[in-house]
């Protein structure tokens, strides 16, 4: 009895956090230094990537910018390295996208 408790107890958990992960909280944590929603900072605004590039390309080149750089049409690249994992590739880049025509 002891043993299902605590394994509900820690699904619970695990699903309350997985819940709680959005795009705009991985924004937040790896994104913000570098990017603002809607305004030039150090590197472009999210409406201005929403643009240019599909889900696919954003997620290309949040997970290997030094590899994807040339093919984007740049001279170099300054973004990180990031160690995203599957979901929050997916979920930046929705985030990211939902700024498409915005100003």
């Amino acid at each position: 009895m002891m043993k299902k408790a605590i394994f509900l107890l820690l699904f619970g958990i695990m699903f309350v956090q997985a819940q709680e992960l959005t795009g705009k909280k991985v924004f937040e944590t790896y994104c913000w230094g570098c990017h603002h929603q809607t305004s030039m900072a150090f590197g472009p605004p999210f409406s201005e990537i929403a643009k240019k590039r599909t889900k696919a390309e954003i997620e290309a080149y949040i997970a290997s910018p030094k590899s994807m750089y040339k093919a984007f049409g740049y001279k170099r690249t300054v973004m990180t390295q990031l160690d995203l994992n599957a979901t929050e590739l997916d979920l930046i880049s929705d985030y990211l996208l939902s700024f498409k025509g915005k100003k």
